[in-house]
């Protein structure tokens, strides 16, 4: 279930990649049915034993066909990195933990129900939205991001690991509200963009049906952001609950989950055009 918009041609690059990260995971799944030793290449004798904490930790358990959409994952990130700019973190633990379980800590702030709809505003390389997708199977995912190379790059991953329920759109924040069904939408919108909380929110609140939740990633504390957001999250129709404050994983790294719940109807005029909420947050 994907939404393209005009079709472009993939440069040799590109194909390269696509065709490698779909002939290395078929080849890997033919030689395990055969009963050979399955062939990998970035992924091969790497440990899982952090990241399998990391989930047991999270209450997450993955089969072992999810956890294999994982690894494929990282294979394509690692690839399609190799000529565009997806991620300055490509070591294979960093990656498990930094990205992947990172994603997944959204639990701590959110329990994903079956059918519930998510959109993920500014996804990049796809994080976290389709660590959820992989996860928690059931849920309806739109990936939302503003450059097309990464939208490309996100469809061969949801080809490649045959996901379903899921798509990638090309298209800003300000504009693809617009469309019908868009607007209060979603149950969930999630960002791990790098943005003040006013400015996401502005983005991120219109997609959200009344009761539903923003929950954007933020590193550190955040008293300091709720306060200069206040106003924002007034305008908007959100209101702020307890943060959720945590430390990955095998690091020292202190994250934050903002549970922003929506309680009323966000204002027409919101978002506004396009740079806006960036340049000029609502103070």
């Amino acid at each position: 279930m994907k939404k393209k918009t005009a079709p472009e041609k993939m440069d040799a690059a590109e194909k390269k990649a696509a065709a490698d990260g779909a002939g290395r995971c078929m080849r890997g799944t033919e030689q395990t049915e055969k009963g050979q030793k399955e062939q990998v290449y970035h992924t091969e004798g790497q440990d899982l034993t952090v990241f399998r904490s990391g989930l047991q930790a999270l209450g997450i358990a993955l089969s072992s066909r999810q956890e294999e959409q994982f690894l494929q994952y990282y294979e394509l990130l690692i690839q399609w990195n190799s000529f565009m700019n997806l991620t300055a973190i490509t070591e294979f633990q960093e990656v498990m933990v930094k990205h992947f379980l990172d994603s997944l800590a959204i639990v701590k702030a959110w329990n994903p129900e079956d059918g519930a709809k998510v959109i993920d505003v500014g996804t990049g390389a796809g994080f976290p939205g389709i660590p959820l997708k992989i996860a928690f199977p059931e849920l309806e995912i739109t990936l939302l991001d503003s450059l097309n190379k990464r939208v490309k790059f996100l469809d061969t991953v949801i080809e490649t690991l045959g996901l379903q329920g899921i798509r990638a759109v090309h298209g800003r924040a300000e504009e693809l509200v617009k469309q019908p069904g868009e607007r209060e939408g979603y149950d969930l919108a999630v960002s791990r963009a790098v943005a003040n909380l006013s400015t996401l929110s502005e983005y991120c609140l219109p997609y959200v049906k009344v009761g539903g939740l923003f929950l954007p990633y933020k590193s550190g504390k955040v008293e300091q952001e709720l306060a200069e957001a206040e106003k924002a999250l007034k305008v908007l129709g959100g209101q702020w609950e307890r943060p959720v404050y945590f430390t990955l994983e095998g690091t020292d790294m202190e994250r934050s989950l903002i549970p922003v719940r929506k309680g009323k109807h966000t204002p027409k005029q919101y978002p506004r055009k396009a740079g806006t909420p960036g340049k000029s947050p609502i103070q």
